[in-house]
Order: C-alpha cells, then structure tokens, then sequence
C-alpha cells in the first residue's frame, strides 16, 4: 500500500529535532566521522562517536538513537556493534543499521546478518546493498548501488516483514516501507552523491528523526527524515558550483531548513 508524506509531518518531525536535541551514538566508517558529526549539529542534533567495545553498549542505553554502518568495519568496532545493537535493544533505544557494500564482502556481510537478525528499527541502504541483505542479490559495485530502488521493493518488503523494522532504500526516488506500507520521496540532487558521507550521514539523522518520534511512528519519521535531508541538499545544489561548494552550502541549509522550504520544495507520494 502506498500512502502519503506530508509537508506538516516532516516540519513537526523536524522540529521535535530542533526542540529537544537528541544525543545520537554514531559506529561508523572512518572516512565520514567528521562530516556525520557536522551534519547532525547543523540538524540540530549532538553526535557521539562512541564505537569501542566496553564504552559502547553502555552508552547506546543511554543514547537517545543510534547508527550502526559498517563502511570500515575493523575488529574492535565490529566488538562494539555488536554490543551496542544488544544495549540499545534491551534499552528501548532505537537504532539504524547501515551495511555499507555488503554482499560481495565477506567480513561486513557476515556482520550484517548477525546484526539484523537483532531487529535495528530501521535499515538505511542502496538498491543492491538492500538485495544483497535478503539473499536476492551479490551487492553492488562496492559502496556503489547497481540496482534501482523500484526493482528493490520486494526485498526491502521481505525484509521489513521478517524482522519487524522499517527498510529505506535511497536512490533519486527514496523507497521507504514497513512491509505493508510503502512511501516515496523524489528530492535531492546529484552533488550529494559526489561528497564522502552523504549516504552515511543520513543514516544518523535518521537515528536523530527516529529518537523525536512518536511510539509506532518509524515509518513516517523515517521518510521525515530523508526528506529534510534531500530538501536540504537540493536547496544546496541550487547555490553551489561543485562538490567543494556544495558540502558546506549544505550544512547551511540543513541549519536554516525551514517549514516554508519543506511545503514549496517536498516532493512525495
């Protein structure tokens, strides 16, 4: 079933964000720590890199949202992921689950099966990373999707109905569904693709969006979330020349995101 996303849902969304920050535990790849940070500060939110084991199942029962992504997934972190996932699911605390490149790589898929079979509340993936987590596909050119976030519908489904979470694939139309039922978000503009972090990050203002939602609203803030990014990001393309330009033109507009943006500028089913 197909449903709809309001410009009213993803302002409110965004400003519960803004009103109560939430403190968001990121376990991710070395090569976005910083701008994952600064993403979620521009948002609004306050990141924690906490990814060692010993420091970060405590820490997920405290976090008010969590991101799992296994971009660099060395020994120890891949410890504490673990660790975090058992933390934040015993304390109520919702977590995302990004599995970078999984499929062709042995370490991280395998990683990735263990985690999900924990039930994060929401996997944030591409079309081939998505396919690959339901046995329906080898993954795509390393962090790169090969597949169309369409033709991954039925196994973001799959997954969704098998482990109770809500599955996000990205692409230039954003598929997000709980199983049943499904939504679609066309912003965002090209640049994004071009800067390192822009999928990652994604991944913690989801976690942020997830911490400021209603109980049972993972789907709506889901979609809520990838809207205000994707707005922002197209907001960015429009004032920048390039990749260098665009990541700090970003930041900018995530900060001054506005509810007016969001009503002129959403472009959802």
């Amino acid at each position: 079933m197909t449903i709809g996303l309001t410009p009213f849902s993803v302002s409110t969304h965004l400003s519960r964000v803004r009103s109560e920050p939430p403190l968001v535990q990121c376990l991710t790849n070395t090569v976005v720590t910083n701008f994952t940070a600064n993403v979620l500060l521009a948002l609004g939110a306050a990141p924690a890199m906490t990814d060692i084991p010993g420091e970060a199942g405590p820490f997920a029962r405290i976090a008010s949202g969590v991101l799992i992504n296994l971009g660099t997934p060395h020994a120890e972190q891949r410890m504490a992921m673990l660790e975090a996932a058992a933390a934040a699911n015993d304390a109520g605390t919702p977590w995302v689950l990004d599995p970078v490149a999984v499929g062709s790589l042995p370490v991280r898929t395998a990683l990735a099966a263990e985690l999900l079979a924990m039930r994060p509340t929401v996997v944030r993936a591409n079309a081939s990373e998505v396919m690959a987590l339901a046995g329906l596909g080898a993954g795509g050119r390393g962090v790169d999707a090969t597949d169309n976030p369409e033709d991954a519908l039925p196994a973001a489904e799959l997954l969704a109905a098998k482990h109770g979470c809500v599955v996000a694939v990205s692409g230039p139309t954003d598929v997000i569904t709980d199983g049943e039922s499904t939504l679609r978000i066309s912003n965002g503009s090209a640049p994004l693709t071009k800067v390192t972090g822009g999928g990652c990050a994604l991944g913690a203002v989801t976690a942020a969006f997830l911490a400021a939602a209603d109980e049972g609203g993972d789907l709506t803030a889901t979609a809520a979330a990838t809207a205000a990014y994707t707005i922002a990001a197209q907001q960015a393309a429009a004032v920048s020349a390039g990749p260098g330009s665009f990541a700090p033109a970003f930041m900018d507009a995530l900060a001054a995101l506005s509810t007016e943006d969001i009503e002129n500028l959403l472009v959802a089913a």
